[in-house]
């Protein structure tokens, strides 16, 4: 008599085992000639099972150590609509996918939404360390019943619902891949990287949710989340949701000009980068040109001497004496809000600190030391705080009213992340925030904040030109599966999951392969504490 194919982990894959009957596993399956059995990557679990069911393959799955969990919510609020949407899009997608909002949008309650809707052995993976603390006490607050612990920072449990660093969870990749049948990637554009992935690649959860603000990356890899978590499901923007979830905004670019000495030497430092560039035929439009920049930088005196002017030149944009000007203008004008100032560096954040005795926090803040100065401007004992990238991602920021940044910021996510640190309505009415980009006029800076909003710059010596480009259109809402179909978000509601969560030693058949569960959408819900980061 023949005997059960049994489906078995062995970490981070799958080993299938004696061969079934059918073809359709087969495409996910390679031979192992070390132990003579077929092997597939743990990532491909959910399309082996589906392939098995299509065919009425009896087998046993001993792979699977995930379970039903208790999630009875203590905290709950009205869900915004953007909640609503963004959760029913995640279930008509199968529960995989990556949900786009914008930071203070309310990530963290949406994916307690999510872990509701799916009662499972919960993974959740976060970027930092303050951000695992703060997810953790979200957690024990919202299922106090719950078995919730931590993986990373010296903690190392082993519990139902556990909130990971990536690091962590990376390294226990093997250990952890069987036995969570739902993983939530915070700030998912973190995931592909060669040290990451492995969380994803290794782990047979059958449900995955994706949230950041911008999970588009430089390097092009985050089409990987394509394959690592799911399509892009929902987005909205800051625009989308001003007024709503998030406070009325208004962003403002102040120009400042060069003094008249600094213009001089700014001009005569791009003048001497600029014949090195285009003696060695190199463009910095890319990102390949800056690396070769830097490698050609270190071939020759002349190389050397263009990366000195480079850096001059660009110390000249940022630090220039117009933007502390501008600064103790825009600080008297909206006293005593509470204000926020972002520098592209340290020593600028310090000089700010000194000159005009506002608490600064850097990365060599000591986090005693930073934890205060926070306390103290969520007391209101400080209306204003100077950083510099510290504060952009993984840190608690109280809510504030006004953003300055001092310097035109390339990166989108940057810009986003700042943006979002004063669009947390909090208790405020009718809250309206403003957000100040301040830039050196014809520099290099102004290019770089041209090239993120979508314009197109090239700098002369000197000078910066127009040179065309489409500016970025407003985003809409949109629920993306498959093909890209618009379908029904009705239809979400009624998506039952095919996924067995019995004992992991039972005998499956495709007729009862799945224990069915119904939907415990919560009744109220968002995310609107001034403290819990998104």
């Amino acid at each position: 008599m023949a005997r059960t194919p049994t489906l078995n982990f062995d970490r981070g894959t799958l080993i299938l085992h004696p061969p079934p009957r059918g073809k359709g596993w087969m495409d996910y399956a390679t031979w192992d000639d070390r132990v003579e059995k077929f092997r597939i990557p743990a990532i491909r679990y959910r399309s082996l099972v589906e392939a098995l069911q299509a065919e009425d393959v009896y087998f046993i799955d001993e792979a699977k150590q995930f379970y039903p969990v208790d999630l009875v919510p203590t905290l709950e609020m009205e869900p915004y609509a953007h909640q609503t949407e963004a959760l029913a899009a995640w279930k008509l997608a199968g529960r995989q996918g990556v949900v786009v909002l914008p930071t203070a949008a309310g990530k963290t309650y949406l994916a307690q939404m999510a872990m509701q809707s799916t009662p499972r052995t919960t993974l959740i993976v976060v970027p930092t360390l303050d951000l695992m603390h703060q997810w953790y006490a979200h957690l024990v607050a919202a299922f106090p019943d719950a078995e919730v612990g931590l993986l990373g920072g010296g903690s190392r449990d082993r519990t139902a619902i556990l909130v990971a660093t990536y690091d962590s969870a990376a390294i226990n990749a093997e250990a952890l891949g069987n036995q969570y049948a739902l993983i939530v990637f915070d700030e998912c554009h973190h995931l592909p990287t060669d040290f990451n992935r492995v969380i994803a690649e290794y782990a047979i959860a059958p449900y995955r949710l994706g949230l950041s603000a911008t999970p588009e990356r430089t390097d092009g890899k985050h089409a990987d989340l394509n394959i690592l978590i799911g399509e892009e499901v929902y987005r909205k923007r800051a625009e989308d949701l001003a007024g709503k979830a998030l406070a009325e905004h208004e962003i403002v670019q102040i120009k400042v000009k060069l003094s008249q000495l600094e213009r001089e030497r700014y001009n005569q430092l791009i003048q001497t980068r600029n014949d090195f560039l285009k003696q060695s035929k190199i463009s910095l439009g890319s990102l390949q040109g800056w690396q070769m920049f830097v490698q050609m930088s270190a071939r020759s005196q002349s190389g050397r001497r263009a990366m000195l002017a480079h850096r001059e030149a660009k110390d000249i944009a940022l630090g220039t004496d117009g933007k502390l000007r501008i600064l103790i203008n825009l600080l008297a004008e909206h006293y005593p809000a509470r204000i926020l100032i972002f520098t592209a560096d340290n020593a600028t954040v310090y000089r700010i600190s000194q000159e005009l005795l506002i608490p600064a926090i850097t990365h060599q803040t000591p986090v005693k030391e930073r934890h205060e100065i926070l306390t103290k401007f969520r007391e209101g004992k400080y209306n204003t705080l100077v950083a510099s990238h510290v504060l952009n991602e993984g840190v608690d920021v109280p809510a504030a009213s006004v953003a300055i940044i001092l310097s035109g910021t390339g990166s989108a996510r940057e810009y986003t992340q700042r943006l979002g640190r004063i669009l947390r309505k909090g208790n405020i009415e009718n809250k309206q925030a403003i957000l100040y980009e301040v830039v050196a006029q014809d520099t290099s800076e102004e290019g770089t904040s041209a090239r993120r909003r979508g314009e197109r710059k090239i700098e002369k010596a000197g000078e910066v030109e127009e040179a065309g480009g489409e500016k970025e259109r407003k985003g809409k809402l949109q629920v993306v599966y498959g093909s890209g179909k618009e379908r029904s978000l009705k239809a979400a509601e009624q998506l039952e999951i095919n996924y067995s969560t019995g004992s992991s030693k039972s005998k499956i058949q495709n007729s009862d392969v799945t224990d069915r569960f119904t939907d415990a959408s919560p009744k109220r819900g968002g995310d609107r504490s001034e403290e819990t980061e998104d």
